[in-house]
């Protein structure tokens, strides 16, 4: 195979893309790149011989086309990318990495996928106008994919990729590969990305994997992770090369490996004291480690994001997490003396059993939980079938996931009802987590800032700047939520998603 250089007076281009997301939700306004995006479009920069960029369209202020999104044509006129890389690691996206990848093989570009749902769907991927689809983590992979292509040679070598071979998928062994030495990564190279506005916060990572087996994920495997210094390192070069000062660990369990995270964060706090500003995802769990909250104070993390899904015990049985909503509130009350507390929940997940309990009771229960608990913010989703999850598999096996026609990838992201529910209306399934958002996130927040803004010297005096300052910020940051649920309510007031899903339940699946 012999690629199509496109120009033979310079380096070939090799283009990664992070898709925009399609709705209002949870990411809006986000400027974090994946890291592994950059992790691998940095490895394929070490390659003699290739220019690397990314276009990151949440981050992106080059040419726009008539829907204000990224101008790929004019993209491709200035600076024609021979490959082209898509980053396929949110099922939200999908619907416009295929509209892109479409285009891109218009252009005679070699379009490659990766990330987890091109894992589990590589047919659908290759269907839809991709060379390639990579399996695991593609730092290695990648740059054995340019090497190949640059070389003529063809693509029978190179583990862990699927790809058409005269008109038949094929799939290297192993099916999907894992880096073993994580510490042997280059340091991310965040100027690589295109057209970026100004990156207020810098993604890192030091575990990959996780052996929590949650029946609503489809991230697996033994957890691995890199060296403390390696990690400390790249916090480092982010500071001295970009000033860099607020940084999200990306890993979805921060505890990982204690030993190795204690030194880190002592690391930090040696070094910076705690100028710089963390947030973390950890486990409720990691409230009963106070030595660990300690070093975690005191190196600068400031926000800890906790995915509680549910404070009803039938929906944690059915995801498999083994956690009573007695410690749940105990242990957030623990947390909540270090850090701000993002709390993540999902609302009406299909239980195994039948349950018996009202919308009603499940929302007093929430509401209950919240304010007893004292939760920062919160975010309430929809249970997402995703592919490569037990619960997609249980879900469809029993018939009851809308087919995309109905429900497009692009609604993937949380907000959307995907399966008709077992205990609730279709309608209250849509509605109340958006009910629940709406109750917190108050249209009040935004009079109660100045109000505490007036109140602060009396307010300071009596219990003191820490307990002002996280109220005031909490109603800053209510009247922020209250901006994008008013944005996502104002674009799907009249829209007929809930009647259509209504109509193929009657009609379909005889469901009333």
């Amino acid at each position: 195979m012999k690629l199509k250089l496109s120009d033979g007076n310079t380096w070939p281009l090799a283009r990664f893309i992070a898709p925009v997301y399609p709705e209002v939700n949870i990411f809006t306004g986000s400027r974090i790149t994946p890291l592994g995006l950059v992790n691998i479009a940095t490895a394929a920069s070490k390659i003699w011989g290739w220019r690397i960029e990314i276009i990151d369209e949440n981050n992106y202020r080059g040419p726009c086309d008539k829907k204000g999104l990224p101008d790929h044509e004019k993209l491709q006129k200035e600076n024609p990318a021979s490959i082209v890389s898509f980053y396929c690691g949110l099922t939200s996206t999908m619907d416009r990495v295929f509209a892109l990848s479409k285009f891109y093989r218009k252009q005679g570009a070699f379009n490659i996928a990766g990330g987890w749902h091109v894992h589990f769907c590589p047919d659908e991927a290759l269907n839809n106008d991709f060379d390639v689809v990579v399996h695991g983590e593609g730092e290695m992979v990648v740059r054995d994919i340019l090497k190949v292509l640059k070389s003529g040679n063809n693509l029978s070598n190179i583990p862990g990729i699927s790809f058409w071979d005269n008109g038949m998928q094929k799939t290297n062994p192993p099916t999907r590969l894992e880096l073993q030495n994580l510490s042997d990564l280059p340091y991310p190279d965040f100027g690589i990305i295109r057209y970026a506005r100004k990156i207020k916060v810098y993604p890192i990572g030091r575990v990959r994997g996780c052996g929590m087996n949650c029946e609503f994920c489809s991230v697996k495997g033994k957890p691995r992770w890199a060296d403390t210094a390696y990690v400390f390192n790249v916090v480092k070069w982010l500071v001295d090369t970009r000033r860099a000062r607020r940084f999200f660990i990306v890993d979805d369990r921060l505890e990982e490996n204690r030993e190795g995270i204690l030194s880190f964060f002592k690391m930090i706090s040696d070094k910076y004291n705690s100028r710089l500003e963390f947030t973390v995802q950890i486990r409720l769990e990691t409230a009963k480690d106070t030595e660990l909250l300690e070093s975690m104070r005191k190196a600068g993390v400031r926000v800890v994001c906790v995915g509680y899904e549910s404070p009803i015990a039938e929906d944690l049985k059915a995801m498999h997490k083994g956690l009573s909503t007695k410690k749940m509130v105990e242990w957030t009350l623990i947390l909540r003396r270090y850090f701000w507390v993002h709390g993540m929940f999902i609302f009406g997940y299909p239980n195994k059993e039948s349950s018996t309990l009202s919308v009603l009771e499940m929302v007093k229960r929430y509401k209950t939980f919240i304010h007893t608990a004292k939760i920062s913010s919160i975010q309430i989703l929809h249970p997402v079938p995703l592919v490569g999850t037990e619960l997609r598999a249980r879900l469809k096996k029993t018939g009851r996931i809308f087919p995309l026609n109905l429900v497009p990838w692009s609604k993937y992201d949380g907000n959307y009802a995907c399966f008709p529910p077992d205990n609730m209306s279709l309608s209250e399934l849509q509605d109340t987590p958006i009910k629940l958002m709406n109750w917190f996130y108050s249209k009040w927040s935004f009079w109660r800032i100045p109000y505490r803004t007036l109140i602060f010297p009396i307010h300071y005096l009596i219990t003191g700047w820490h307990h002002w300052y996280d109220s005031w910020l909490r109603d800053i940051v209510k009247y922020g939520g209250r901006r994008i649920l008013t944005k996502w309510l104002r674009k799907h007031k009249r829209d007929d998603f809930v009647p259509k899903l209504k109509d193929y339940a009657k009609n379909q699946l005889n469901i009333q």
